[in-house]
């Protein structure tokens, strides 16, 4: 497409789009080294960094509920010094204990001084970049217990939770501490670690807690719900294109990470012996997922890859349920499934990304973050496995916005190039939609002009049969009568001033009235009024909100005008009545419309059984209400006669 039409403009350019990518990286970094600066821009006088320490270990039988005092003096061990960040290896834990082969379970208990802690106003907490253990922790101040969190198996959050514990002068009948006593149980083939500790003012160290926290967990947290909520996006693009296997895909892998990450983020949702082998394989469907999208993007089958993977996958995830109790996530056995992973991950990397990367330049960055994935990978195995300082960082826990980053960008471009297709499309559909509708508009003026001319000629066809059935036929009549001799002055009058009130009425019904009954009888009411001055005839005007009748046209209106004129006039001349009611109701799917009058009543059966009675007035109000779909009704006493009309809020299309 030329770069100088709209949709080529509308469309951001590569180019730009590395730019914003580039400017979200440096955020991100920019943010982060924010959030390090805060923790390292403290009070250092206020402050006591603990990097000494004694330890011993203690043989028990099972996880127990911590005592509520503790004096480290009364511990049975013999103390040895220690330096943090302290990580011992598993033998050096075993070697400690009494090595009984009926003791499943140690309890490490770590003391540390704080005489040297600097005087300081305000409460006090005590930090620590990571403790790791898989059962029970207890913190004791000056013997006291202050602080006890219960783990949840070797797969809980500790390891990315920073130890945080708000103390208070009240402690230890208000002496300031001095002692600082941990108790940590594990299983005897756990790794534990406890980084260096910081104790001092909350405000001081509140900043080097915030910035782990928001580090090690709330960012990952945010990156991983933020990839997972695109990919329920384009889990529902997929339903709506089936043949576009790559959002299927693209849902599986944010699905794959996020339950990856699921125990960094929360404490337990699900049984623990569950949650660890949904956490443990989500790894392997993860690398399954990338290996079936790297397939998509070179071609290839690689039959003996595809096969061993998936093989893989489903060996490890049936011989790690706990149904089974094959093989379970103990601690010797959940550093070696990682090793499992990140071997095939490193196969999968290579493989696909060599037979990719000859493709196109997807493959090449597919290839370059899946090896970035996989190291990180590497450095949370070292971590876990006491290699590196337990001070380190998990970067594992980015491996979500890598993925989503890598990933994201195939999508973006896979969505540029359909939109830009599509602009292409609907730039030649716009061509022939201009053509057509110049044809279009030439015939709908066409149209117009024959409709107008329809519409015009029916209006007056109505009018003149309008004139002719009502003016015309009393004119008519008036002629013969005065002719004959046979009619007085005031009866000609009389004639004479119908035939205007019928006229009147003719011109109303032309009135637009959107199709409001009260409206149109507010019409009435004024052309009325005068002559029922002159006769004495008090009018009671008692109607009411109704709704609209869309099929109220001129023609509906004028027999609608006709019926309620016809019943007062037949008041005013047969009743001698000294008032008039109007009243207006809804009645079941209709309205209705009540004239009253308190004058003499007559026989309604008579009257209307035969029509040369009553002038064939009656016989015509209920011929128009027919007409329109409507009813009329008397009733009449010796003390009135009440006359009703009914009228449907709906009328089928042959009666409008």
């Amino acid at each position: 497409m030329h770069p100088s039409t709209p949709s080529s403009r509308s469309r951001p350019a590569p180019f730009f789009a590395k730019v914003v990518l580039l400017l979200s990286i440096a955020l991100l970094c920019v943010i982060g080294i924010f959030f390090a600066s805060m923790a390292h821009l403290q009070q250092p006088e206020t402050l006591l960094h603990l990097t000494r320490a004694d330890w011993q270990v203690d043989d028990a039988s099972g996880f127990s509920v911590p005592p509520v005092r503790q004096d480290s003096d009364a511990l049975p061990g013999r103390w040895q010094p220690i330096a943090l960040p302290f990580a011992p290896p598993i033998a050096l834990l075993r070697q400690a204990g009494s090595g009984a082969a009926t003791r499943t379970t140690r309890t490490s208990w770590i003391r540390l001084s704080t005489r040297d802690l600097p005087a300081a106003a305000g409460p006090l907490a005590l930090y620590g970049a990571r403790i790791k253990t898989d059962g029970t922790i207890a913190v004791y101040i000056n013997g006291q217990l202050v602080h006890r969190a219960q783990q949840q198996g070797p797969l809980w959050n500790s390891t990315r939770t920073p130890l945080w514990v708000e103390l208070d002068h009240g402690t230890a009948g208000g002496a300031p501490p001095h002692e600082i006593l941990l108790r940590l149980e594990h299983t005897q083939s756990a790794q534990v670690a406890l980084s260096s500790l910081w104790i001092g003012p909350v405000e001081s160290l509140r900043g080097r807690y915030g910035a782990r926290q928001w580090l090690q967990q709330e960012l990952p947290a945010m990156l991983s719900t933020a990839f997972m909520a695109v990919g329920v996006f384009a889990l529902f693009v997929w339903f709506r294109r089936r043949d576009e296997t790559g959002y299927l895909l693209f849902f599986n892998l944010a699905a794959s990470s996020f339950m990856r990450g699921l125990h960094f983020y929360v404490s337990q949702p699900v049984a623990n012996d569950w949650f660890a082998w949904l956490t443990v394989n989500a790894l392997f469907w993860l690398v399954m997922v990338v290996h079936f999208f790297l397939r998509q993007l070179h071609g290839r089958e690689l039959k003996w890859l595809t096969w061993g993977v998936v093989a893989a996958t489903s060996v490890i995830g049936v011989v790690t349920m706990p149904v089974l109790a094959i093989v379970q996530n103990t601690p010797q056995v959940t550093p070696l499934i990682y090793a499992v992973a990140a071997l095939m991950g490193t196969l999968v990397c290579l493989v696909g990304g060599v037979s990719a990367w000859r493709c196109s330049n997807e493959g090449r960055l597919v290839a370059v973050g899946i090896g970035i994935c996989v190291l990180l990978g590497i450095t949370d195995w070292l971590l876990q496995n006491n290699f590196i300082s337990p001070e380190g960082w998990y970067l594992g826990a980015y491996t979500n916005a890598v993925t989503f980053s890598v990933f994201g960008a195939l999508m973006y471009r896979r969505y540029v190039h359909a939109i830009g297709a599509v602009e292409q499309l609907n730039e030649n559909l716009a061509q022939r939609l201009l053509k057509r509708e110049a044809e279009l508009e030439h015939s709908h003026q066409r149209l117009r002009e024959i409709e107008r001319l329809q519409t015009i000629s029916a209006e007056r066809q109505r009018l003149m049969q309008d004139m002719h059935d009502g003016l015309g036929s009393s004119l008519i009549s008036a002629i013969r009568s005065v002719e004959g001799g046979g009619m007085s002055d005031d009866k000609v009058s009389q004639i004479l001033k119908s035939c205007l009130d019928d006229l009147k009425l003719t011109l109303d019904s032309l009135e637009p009235i959107e199709a409001d009954v009260l409206l149109l009888l507010a019409t009435l009411r004024y052309r009325l009024e005068p002559r029922l001055e002159g006769t004495g005839v008090s009018l009671r005007w008692e109607v009411q909100e109704l709704p609209a009748l869309e099929w109220l046209d001129p023609s509906s209106a004028l027999h609608i005008l006709r019926i309620v004129q016809e019943s007062i006039s037949n008041i005013l001349r047969h009743t001698r009545a000294t008032e008039i009611r109007v009243a207006t109701s809804m009645a079941g799917a209709g309205v209705q419309v009540t004239i009253e009058d308190n004058g003499q009543g007559f026989d309604v059966q008579r009257v209307t059984s035969d029509p040369s009675a009553s002038g064939r007035g009656l016989q015509n109000q209920r011929r128009r209400a027919q007409a329109i779909r409507g009813t009329v009704n008397w009733e009449s006493k010796p003390t009135g006669t009440r006359f009703v009309l009914w009228l449907p809020l709906q009328r089928e299309a042959k009666a409008a």
